[in-house]
């Protein structure tokens, strides 16, 4: 007799110990059931024609080609088009270190959200180790069949050496988004701030509570953009390079920020600060915020809890976004990276430059245009002219740095 074919997705009436499913209480659950993402295939296999042409003997010739001209793997394959989206479950979503197969979810949102805003294919996969060489030959010897690495979700200090590694070691793009996308969104959201009120970013100070992998790459993004000032504190207080205490990567850190040479607590640098970027948790108190300078912007984007309620910040603060989606403004980074994979793959790219990424922010502040208003200086993720305006961008500097390859 013939094996029953079940569909995975159609679940169960209990869960594996037998109890009621999840799903009965809560719609969460309900959607996850079976995944939320499948492969489809491009091509129809109808009758035997169709599988000699997707299979053998056709795919013989295909294979052939590629073997004796390599770069073919590009137009004849999916890889300059798909994503690996990887991580090894350190930093979860602010769950933290949960492990590999509990991260799946959230891997697998972030594929569909690259398809969904960017158009662009990705493949989750979550790794069973967590040293930096392992993680880094893993890659490796799994990039022939990717355009490009999503680095997702893995703990500094790791994260930074991890990602550089890798851009040492593959031709094809390399971007750890909790990084790098949270760099470019902020960055946008406050070149419009400052033109909403008519300010410069060689006019503000700004101050970044949280020194892991997004506060240093917000800080690079910013001073590389040209910002007056910035100053990074983490648990211990301003990143100063007269602290004895400090990382290599904070260290490294120090020695291009905080030129006024603040030292002490993130409170006493707020007095008079033109910008607070959060990215850390924690609370800051209303006294800190209160010492800022007029018509201050406060990015607080901690999730769920941000670091400066939104009440609380516009009592000072003449700009005020979030990385929740239930408050104007909100920093997220499905704005950047599905546009700015899309522009990377679509000319293929070696590597995400610092170009491409300041051309992604000048993109996506220039979508909200003539709309600009307080609670509006970043346009919503379902913008649809979000992803093509960041996307050209990204393809234009990638021509225009000697990256791009078509």
């Amino acid at each position: 007799m013939a094996a029953e074919i079940v569909n995975p997705r159609s679940g169960s009436n209990t869960d594996q110990d037998g109890a009621e499913p999840l799903d009965s209480f809560d719609p969460a659950f309900a959607l996850h059931r079976g995944g939320k993402m499948a492969v489809q295939a491009t091509v129809p296999i109808r009758d035997r024609d169709d599988l000699s042409l997707a299979y053998t003997p056709g795919v013989a010739k295909v294979c052939s080609a590629i073997a004796e001209q390599p770069d073919l793997v590009n137009d004849y394959t999916w890889k300059s088009s798909v994503v690996a989206v990887v991580t090894d479950g350190t930093a979860v979503l602010g769950l933290g270190d949960i492990g590999p197969e509990a991260s799946l979810p959230v891997m697998e949102g972030k594929a569909i959200l690259f398809k969904q805003f960017g158009g662009v294919d990705a493949v989750p996969i979550a790794l069973a180790c967590t040293g930096v060489d392992e993680i880094v030959e893993t890659v490796v010897r799994l990039a022939p069949s990717f355009g490009g690495v999503n680095l997702e979700d893995i703990s500094a200090p790791r994260c930074f050496e991890i990602e550089r590694k890798l851009q040492e070691r593959l031709d094809i793009p390399v971007f750890h988004d909790d990084q790098h996308g949270t760099a470019v969104v902020t960055l946008a959201a406050l070149r419009n701030a400052a033109r909403l009120t008519g300010k410069g970013l060689a006019d503000l100070r700004a101050v970044i509570s949280g020194a892991g992998a997004a506060g240093v790459a917000i800080a690079k993004m910013l001073v590389e953009a040209g910002i007056g000032d910035v100053a990074v504190a983490d648990r211990k207080g301003v990143v100063s390079a007269d602290r004895a205490d400090l990382t290599a990567v904070k260290r490294e850190l120090a020695g291009f920020t905080n030129k006024a040479g603040l030292t002490g607590t993130l409170e006493s640098a707020l007095a008079g600060a033109d910008v607070f970027i959060g990215v850390s948790g924690g609370t800051v108190p209303e006294a800190a915020v209160a010492s800022m300078a007029e018509g201050a912007f406060v990015f607080a984007m901690a999730n769920p809890n941000p670091e400066v309620h939104p009440e609380v910040a516009h009592k000072y603060a003449a700009v005020v976004a979030t990385g929740r989606s239930d408050f104007p403004n909100q920093i997220n980074n499905v704005l950047a990276f599905p546009g700015i994979f899309a522009g990377a793959l679509q000319v293929r790219a070696s590597r995400i430059t610092e170009g491409m990424k300041i051309a992604a922010a000048e993109a996506l502040a220039g979508v909200v245009g003539d709309d600009l208003a307080a609670d509006y200086v970043i346009p919503s993720p379902f913008d649809e002219r979000v992803a093509p305006a960041v996307t050209a961008a990204v393809a234009a500097a990638a021509r225009a740095e000697g990256v791009a390859r078509r």
